[in-house]
């Protein structure tokens, strides 16, 4: 894989290796299906809404790259229905910016073990970050945080379904930072549609206002349903019809790793 240096080929890859962070978390003892040349370094946690710590994500490594990859909630109702969409101050860059007090918490509980974790890699390799749905916000949050604040200033991040993070300043200061930045969305993919712009807690004033972070890499593909207009298989098979030749060495090189190509159209 690390002759892979199109984007279209990166956002292939990287969808299947969100694929994998749900499989990670299926399966009781936490395995996966590595893709070849890569290695796993770790793998982490992080503490869910309800105060409990579960498997989030691994990092990935090969002779060029680092891959950080985050998992999003197993349903997507999961966490539609619970968000935590007020906000609370970006903690780690010195501009004033807001981000979802629900994903920043979330991350926050992981971020010293992946900051410990990736302190031991080299810093001459090119740093990745994914993720779908939720972990695409966890991704977008990770990112940035990393860029100012490890050895990996230029990291790419590749998200797939991401819902809103942060405020137009956040959105403006990632900007400053993360320099490559791809943001897959399905426009009929209700995901990325929350938080709404101006968001108002009920019988609470307070407004707080989201802004998408660039750069939106945009898709249009209807499954017939909420669910299969989101999920990362949909992404990956719209995606793979880009570089066919591409994604079949990669499925038949990689058994297991690719979603299942299915319902879609």
């Amino acid at each position: 894989m690390s002759s892979m240096r199109n984007e279209e080929e990166w956002a292939i890859f990287l969808a299947a290796v969100c694929g994998q962070t749900y499989t990670q978390f299926a399966n009781a003892d936490g395995s996966f299906v590595v893709p070849a040349g890569f290695s796993v370094v770790h793998s982490f946690q992080a503490k869910s809404m309800g105060n409990v710590w579960e498997l989030f994500g691994f990092i990935l490594e090969s002779p060029q790259e680092i891959i950080i990859a985050w998992r999003g909630s197993i349903s997507t109702n999961d966490w539609l229905s619970n968000m935590n969409a007020g906000q609370k101050k970006y903690p780690y860059i010195p501009e004033p910016c807001l981000t979802h007090r629900g994903f920043t918490d979330l991350y926050a509980s992981a971020r010293d073990d992946i900051l410990a974790v990736l302190s031991t890699l080299s810093p001459e390799k090119t740093l990745y970050v994914t993720g779908h749905s939720l972990g695409g916000a966890l991704a977008t949050l990770c990112v940035l945080d990393l860029a100012a604040n490890s050895s990996y200033s230029s990291p790419y991040l590749y998200t797939y379904g991401s819902p809103r993070v942060g405020d137009p300043a956040f959105a403006k200061a990632f900007s400053l930072y993360v320099r490559s930045s791809y943001r897959y969305a399905n426009i009929f993919d209700v995901t990325t549609y929350v938080p709404p712009t101006v968001y108002k807690l009920p019988r609470q004033e307070t407004k707080y206002y989201y802004a998408h972070v660039q750069m939106l890499k945009s898709l249009s593909f209807q499954n017939g349903t909420v669910e299969l207009n989101h999920v990362i298989r949909s992404y990956f098979a719209v995606l793979a019809k880009t570089r066919p030749e591409f994604t079949a060495a990669l499925c038949s090189g990689n058994p297991g790793f690719c979603p299942v190509l299915e319902l879609v159209t």
